[in-house]
């Protein structure tokens, strides 16, 4: 505790991350919570990130290099394993937080069923050079479970999690996954525990090509369709409306997958599987529009 300040851990997890590390440091440096430390967790890079981090000789700064090169939330896991801090947040590589983020944050703390907190973000497109607000609707707070299944809102770059919450699940972060670990370490959070939210957006996520799940189509889906599977077993959610949306979600996300490897026969299966609303519409038009604008062209 220092000036009545519990300690955060920041979780930062890095494989070949140089390009905009010292973006992301600085950002963590220039809170004004002051009481932190940073865990960087370095999966085997082989670039300049390491170099980076250590050039700041900086007491909250904690260096390790992993032992072996793991999947993502296998590696989130073992930074957390190293980290101290009553409360924990994200931040990789290549995104920043707003200089005022935990000072907003760790007061919603305050009530003890609180187990996570999160905010509104910027998305800054550096492809297509546009900045919009990730959320312009109200990001919902306390028993959340329902909301999130419907309409997940939560960023990672913002969550900041209670450490007993997060050690009262077990099993920690699912090492399974590398994209969506924590969409599926949030809910299985709110089940027990409240969220706290904040409307301000305190951070930017960076998008410029090289993103994981960007790039990993194929693992998304896959992965999602492991998080569909193990909601499945648990009652209480397969029982809730909301789940249907969660299925929805699956099927949209094959669709579209299998429209990019040109399977659309695949595709329109999954479109007449799809209950009418916003998923088979978008994916209808994903379908239909290519046809169309060929046929314009070929008149």
């Amino acid at each position: 505790m220092q000036n009545n300040q519990p300690l955060v851990s920041v979780i930062m997890n890095c494989f070949n991350g140089e390009k905009y590390l010292r973006e992301a440091i600085d950002s963590v440096i220039a809170q004004t919570y002051t009481n932190w430390e940073i865990i960087f967790w370095d999966n085997q890079s082989v670039d300049r990130s390491a170099e980076i981090f250590k050039s700041y000789n900086d007491s909250h700064f904690r260096y390790f290099y992993a032992p072996k090169h793991t999947l993502l939330y296998e590696a989130r896991n073992c930074a957390i394993e190293k980290s101290c801090g009553e409360y924990f947040a994200f931040l990789d590589v290549d995104d920043t937080w707003s200089e005022n983020k935990l000072e907003k944050q760790i007061p919603l703390f305050v009530d003890e069923k609180v187990g996570f907190v999160c905010s509104n973000y910027w998305i800054v497109d550096e492809v297509r050079i546009t900045r919009k607000l990730f959320r312009k609707r109200l990001i919902p707070s306390g028993w959340v479970l329902r909301e999130l299944l419907s309409d997940y809102p939560v960023g990672l770059l913002t969550l900041v999690v209670r450490r007993t919450a997060f050690d009262e699940l077990g099993s920690g972060c699912d090492s399974r996954f590398h994209i969506i670990g924590d969409m599926d370490l949030v809910v299985r959070l709110a089940k027990n525990w409240k969220m706290g939210s904040c409307q301000a957006s305190l951070a930017h996520y960076r998008i410029h090509g090289e993103n994981e799940g960007k790039k990993q189509k194929v693992r998304n889906v896959a992965e999602y369709q492991i998080w569909v599977d193990e909601l499945r077993k648990s009652s209480d959610i397969y029982r809730m409306p909301e789940f249907k949306k969660v299925v929805e979600e699956l099927l949209y996300m094959q669709g579209l997958l299998n429209i990019d490897q040109n399977n659309k026969a695949k595709a329109w299966r999954q479109l007449r599987q799809l209950s009418w609303g916003n998923y088979k519409l978008k994916l209808l038009v994903s379908l239909v529009m290519p046809q169309l604008f060929l046929r314009l062209l070929r008149h």
